[in-house]
């Protein structure tokens, strides 16, 4: 164990541990759960979450980072209010199931080619933008406090290019709050262990919840991470590793959490060469693991804390952890040329977040996005190459 390999797990373990955390608490808040049911929602997925990454990383000696996914919080926030938990449970366990099936039957590559990857992004993006917009009014709400931490944004990364923006922005926006603001009064918290939830399922629940969660844990979490891994001179076991994603998906539900799995951006980190020597950047996985799983032992205390900062802070805090997957996925939509209103449809009505039919907005974009595709021709040349 060397300092890259610390210094790359701890930045892959803020990653999710940041607004992954403070998106799950959003979420929580709109559908209305108590504190124990989201104190049940953080352990899980942390504590189970960096416990299988943990795992994986010493059982193959490969770079295997991770927790949750944070895209899927994100469509939850805006697609969970209308079920009750026990659906939710459900749709959670329905989704670890798909995905499970589709390690086992090896047909991964081909269900995503069926879904193109533009119009996943663009739905994606569409989904994000609300987040990051809201960046602007909570600026606007404490000009010195946020306009501090968007300093952070630009001057810690100048000192390492390995180290997120997000970081500095935490860093500064903290080191602002202690000077100029008033913090209330930290309420008591106790600890508890993960509540099992009885899973109801429903179509409904089947077609808004799991088949969208499935899709984003697969293209922006498996196959991103996937990808990394391979690009960096790594032989993942494919398969396995959806398997085990889906099960530690169904598995989590059973206490309220979303998903479990192998992390797109953090095992991208800790498998380059910031996390040191190839044969030694397991190290970094299993110290991110670690991490993350203590996050998620201490989210009794943890909540407390978050709970304790200013509603804007929160806000600007979710805006920019999801801004570098709003980059991506609208650099990856709109400059596929090949598609063109298909993209644009997807984007606008993922925007939108009206429900019709009791079906989500997620799910229409793509409906409405893929059969723009097929009947306007877009996207043939692309796929031919």
């Amino acid at each position: 164990m060397n300092t890259q390999n610390i210094s790359a797990g701890i930045l892959s373990a803020l990653m999710a541990c940041t607004g992954g955390a403070i998106l799950i608490m959003n979420t929580a808040d709109l559908i209305g759960l108590t504190q124990p049911e989201l104190i049940s929602w953080l352990f899980i997925v942390y504590f189970i979450g960096g416990s299988l990454n943990m795992l994986l990383s010493l059982r193959y000696r490969i770079p295997f980072a991770g927790a949750h996914s944070i895209t899927a919080v994100a469509f939850l926030s805006t697609a969970a209010a209308h079920f009750t938990l026990q659906e939710l449970a459900g749709s959670f366990m329905m989704t670890g199931g798909l995905i499970a099936l589709l390690g086992f039957t090896g047909i991964f590559n081909r269900i995503l080619e069926l879904i193109p990857k533009p119009l996943i992004d663009s739905m994606l993006a569409g989904l994000i933008l609300n987040y990051v917009v809201q960046i602007v009014p909570a600026f606007k709400e404490s000009p010195y406090i946020a306009g501090f931490a968007i300093l952070g944004f630009f001057i810690v990364p100048r000192f390492s290019k390995s180290i997120p923006p997000l970081f500095g922005v935490l860093v500064f926006g903290i080191l602002a709050l202690f000077l100029g603001y008033d913090f209330p009064m930290i309420s008591k918290a106790q600890f508890s262990w993960p509540q099992v939830i009885m899973p109801s399922f429903t179509v409904h629940g089947f077609l808004s919840i799991s088949i969208p969660v499935a899709v984003l844990i697969l293209s922006n979490d498996l196959a991103v991470a996937l990808a990394a891994l391979k690009k960096n001179g790594f032989h993942p076991p494919t398969n396995k590793i959806i398997v085990y994603s889906g099960i530690g998906t169904a598995l989590v539900s059973l206490f309220g959490g979303h998903a479990v799995n192998i992390g797109g951006m953090m095992t991208a980190l800790c498998s380059s060469e910031e996390a040191g020597l190839k044969e030694n950047r397991f190290r970094a996985a299993i110290v991110s693991g670690v991490l993350v799983a203590l996050f998620g032992f201490f989210a009794w205390k943890i909540i407390v804390l978050i709970e304790a900062l200013p509603a804007f802070f929160i806000t600007m805090i979710t805006g920019f952890s999801l801004l570098s997957v709003l980059l991506g996925s609208l650099q990856t939509a709109f400059t596929t040329s090949t598609y063109r209103y298909s993209i644009l449809f997807t984007f606008v009505i993922a925007i939108s977040n009206v429900s019709f039919l009791g079906i989500s907005s997620a799910v229409w974009s793509l409906l409405i996005g893929g059969i723009t595709a097929k009947v306007l021709g877009e996207g043939k040349v692309h796929q031919s190459k």
